[in-house]
């Protein structure tokens, strides 16, 4: 099972168009680094969720109790692996967000 599906309670908002990306400013700069690396890290979620798949079965009992906790394990494997260095996206991701053009 995909690991965001299993934590998202809300509505997700639309995203904000790409012209908006001016208003990026008012940001702490704090904050548009940790919001490149919890982009880094939802994308490696979605990478180990690949991964994952050509494993097979490791033998685990397949309900929906044991489908969640394996869904929370990927999903802090895959923060903490963004929260120590990960790939080094998300400083490209920064720099993108600060320097649009």
């Amino acid at each position: 099972m995909d690991s965001a599906k299993l934590i998202l309670s809300e509505l997700v908002s639309r995203p904000a168009p790409l012209v908006n990306l001016n208003r990026v400013e008012s940001i702490s700069e704090q904050k548009k680094i940790q919001a490149a690396k919890d982009f880094e890290s939802v994308l490696l979620s979605k990478l180990l969720d690949e991964m994952k798949k050509t494993v097979g079965d490791w033998g685990f009992e397949e309900s929906a109790a044991s489908e969640q906790t394996q869904g929370i394990f990927w999903l802090y494997l895959s923060r903490h692996l963004a929260d120590n260095g990960g790939l080094g996206l998300w400083k490209d991701i920064y720099h993108s967000a600060i320097n649009p053009g």
